[in-house]
């Protein structure tokens, strides 16, 4: 007996949503490693970035270097989290997107191009983070039961 209660989801939508969150998990991870790059280089070498516009959230780039390295370490440690199916790295993989998101918008005076492509995948991680249910997927699998 199925519940009616529930919404049926659409399964081509749901097995969208499952495929996208494994890719957001691999997205996350990238985004984390190539934060830390970005952090490595930032710290190593103040000179690679040129910076324009003063902004009243200016930092010297050592500063945002750390701030990347310490945020790329997060979602590096999320996305492995949610590889694994964690409930908590969902939680924490859409809070940390969302704080790479503030980062990057604070960091476009030193970088436009690449804050702005880390800003869009976050915001691709995010929104396949938060539309998987895997606990639907699970009653759509057992006939609308789980366990």
């Amino acid at each position: 007996m199925t519940h009616m209660t529930e919404p049926q989801q659409h399964p081509v939508r749901r097995g969208i949503a499952a495929g996208t969150s494994i890719a957001a998990a691999i997205l996350l991870l990238t985004v984390g490693v190539l934060s830390v790059f970005e952090g490595v280089s930032a710290v190593a070498e103040d000179e690679l970035y040129i910076v324009g516009t003063e902004y009243v959230y200016k930092f010297d780039t050592t500063a945002w270097g750390w701030i990347h390295i310490v945020l790329g370490v997060l979602l590096i440690i999320a996305a492995l989290g949610l590889m694994t199916g964690a409930t908590w790295a969902r939680v924490a993989a859409i809070c940390l997107a969302a704080l790479s998101i503030i980062a990057n918008f604070m960091w476009l005076p030193y970088y436009p191009a690449w804050s702005i492509l880390v800003i869009a995948l976050n915001v691709v991680v995010i929104w396949a983070i938060a539309t998987w249910r895997p606990d639907t997927a699970d009653r759509a699998n057992t006939g609308g039961t789980v366990g």
